[in-house]
């Protein structure tokens, strides 16, 4: 399959998928034998595998909550996954009961669970795209979700980027994003390091090839770009870990988090 046609078309259970395989790490039961297959290799080479999901996890929650907190009572979750709960709108609803959420993700399948687990939640909306058409992903924010980008609004972009080849243009559709931004508006990335175990990178790598799971681990330096004209709020781009609090453990698996504002 071409490198810039990844995205899937239906449900496949043969082969991993980057949704399916979060959500086994996280204890769900939305995923398939190759998913947990994958997931269980990539925990003989990284048992913490876990603790790293779960840190991204609590990374996201804890930015939502930190923006709900600052007034953004809008979010754009692109990637949003197989809904767990606590979800990003529980989050967000539990600090202004108003916030909206455009629930995104480029998969029929998260798109039909999405659409099952979520149907009766207020204030939330399933909607399937692409980042890598970051155009459709504004216009449906819009148009189903009543996303307004005159306001602020919180971009979420967990667990996503390092799904995006260099080739598909990644740091062009942030760019988009960011284009839209109003005053006040925060960006979250969440984005597997170069730092990553090496024995992990070749091993998750070579098992996801021809899937939407291949990964693209970058360096520090190339995440902040992503960041480009925002300002970088406290602590910065750090290891999840890190980010959540310095006495944690390190992981094989690295993922840096960070977060930006608009001013």
């Amino acid at each position: 399959m071409p490198e810039n046609n990844r995205a899937p078309v239906g449900v496949d259970p043969f082969r991993p998928n980057p949704a399916r395989v979060y959500n086994y790490m996280l204890g769900g039961k939305d995923n398939y034998d190759a998913d947990r297959d994958y997931g269980d290799r990539m925990l003989e080479v990284a048992p913490d595998t876990k603790i790293t999901a779960w840190h991204s996890r609590r990374f996201l929650l804890q930015a939502v909550r930190e923006a709900a907190e600052a007034g953004i009572r809008q979010f754009v979750d692109i990637g949003a996954g197989i809904p767990i709960s606590p979800n990003v709108h529980e989050v967000a609803q539990e600090v202004e009961p108003s916030a909206i959420v455009a629930s995104i993700d480029f998969d029929p399948v998260v798109y039909a669970h999405s659409n099952a687990l979520l149907t009766g939640a207020p204030g939330v909306t399933p909607i399937l795209a692409d980042i890598r058409e970051p155009d459709k992903v504004l216009e449906l924010s819009r148009e189903e979700a009543g996303i307004d980008f005159s306001q602020p609004v919180a971009f979420l972009i967990v667990g996503v980027l390092h799904f995006v080849m260099d080739d598909e243009k990644p740091y062009e559709a942030v760019a988009r994003l960011r284009e839209v931004m109003a005053p006040g508006s925060r960006l979250v990335i969440q984005h597997a390091s170069i730092s990553t175990h090496p024995f992990f990178k070749n091993t998750s790598t070579v098992q996801a090839v021809n899937s939407p799971s291949l990964p693209e681990f970058r360096e520090p330096e190339r995440v902040l770009e992503f960041f480009e004209g925002l300002e970088m709020l406290p602590p910065g781009l750090l290891p999840a870990n890190e980010w959540l609090d310095a006495r944690l453990p390190a992981t094989r698996l690295v993922v840096l988090c960070g977060v930006g504002r608009k001013n």
